[in-house]
C-alpha cells in the first residue's frame, strides 16, 4: 500500500501579499493531491480560534477534516488539523497537549485503509526551541501508549539542523525525511517542514511543492512523501 502524505504550514491563510485566501489554499492542496495531510495554522489565534478555511470549500474537495478540534468552530487543536481521504476511515481521533512556554498542540489520528492501520500526528513544535525536545517525547509517549502501528509524524518542526537539537529525540527507530526548504516560500531556505516515519514503512519519494500558487498562498511551501507500508 503506497500513500502520499503531505505536511503544509498555511499562515492562517494569509499569503505573501497580506490577503487572506482560503481558495487559494485549496487550491496548492489541490496540486499536491496527497491522501493525508497535516495542516498547520488552520485556525485563528484568538477568540472562537475559528477555521481559516470555511467547510464549505472543504465539502467541494477529496479530502474531509478529522475530529481533532475542541472548540466547536475550529478545525484543528492549536492550528493543527489533519485531512484525510474521504474513502479513508477514522478509528480513533484526538488533540493532543504539549508542554508548553507558548500555545502549541498535536493531533492525532488512527485510520483503516482496507484493514490496514495506521496511525498519523501532525504538529508545529515551539518556536524557540526551548521546550522542542520535550514536545517529541510527548508525542512518542503517546505513541507508545497507542500501542505499536506503521506511524507517521508530519508538521513543522521549527528545526534548523536535520539531525541535530531536539530532532535526537526521535532516535535511531524513526526514519527522519526532510524533502528540502520549505521557508520562507518566496525564497526557501529553512527545512522546517518534515516527514517523520516508523520503520513500518518504505521511503518511496519526497519533495517540496513549489508551484506559482503556492509560492504566494503562504510564508511556507508544502512538502511530502510517498511511503509504502513495508
Amino acid at each position: 500500500m503506497e500513500l502520499t502524505f503531505a505536511s503544509y504550514n498555511i499562515h492562517k491563510a494569509v499569503g505573501l501579499d497580506g490577503r487572506r485566501d482560503p481558495d487559494r489554499i485549496i487550491s496548492v492542496l489541490r496540486e499536491v493531491d496527497a491522501d493525508i495531510i497535516a495542516l498547520q495554522e488552520a485556525d485563528r489565534r484568538f477568540g472562537a480560534r475559528a477555521s481559516v478555511l470555511p467547510r464549505a470549500l472543504l465539502d467541494d474537495t477529496r479530502w474531509r477534516p478529522l475530529p481533532v478540534a475542541k472548540r466547536p468552530r475550529s478545525l484543528g487543536w492549536h492550528g493543527n488539523a489533519l485531512l484525510v481521504r474521504r474513502d479513508i476511515k477514522c478509528l480513533h481521533a484526538e488533540p493532543l497537549d504539549l508542554p508548553t512556554l507558548e500555545p502549541r498542540g498535536a493531533v492525532l489520528a488512527e485510520l483503516d485503509l482496507r484493514g490496514e492501520h495506521i496511525r498519523v500526528l501532525g504538529a508545529h513544535l515551539d518556536l524557540s526551541g526551548l521546550r522542542r525536545r520535550d514536545q517529541i517525547k510527548a508525542i512518542l509517549k503517546q505513541c507508545t501508549r497507542r500501542g505499536k502501528m506503521p506511524t507517521v509524524i508530519m508538521g513543522d518542526f521549527n528545526q534548523w539542523g536535520r539531525l541535530t537539537g531536539a530532532m535526537q529525540a526521535f532516535g535511531m527507530g524513526w526514519q527522519q525525511i526532510t524533502p528540502g526548504a520549505s521557508y520562507p516560500s518566496a525564497r526557501p531556505i529553512a527545512r522546517f517542514d518534515r516527514i517523520i516515519a516508523t520503520p513500518d514503512w518504505s521511503y518511496e519519494t519526497s519533495g517540496v511543492h513549489h508551484s506559482a500558487t503556492s509560492a504566494a498562498a503562504s510564508d511556507h511551501l508544502p512538502v511530502w512523501a510517498s511511503l509504502r507500508t513495508a
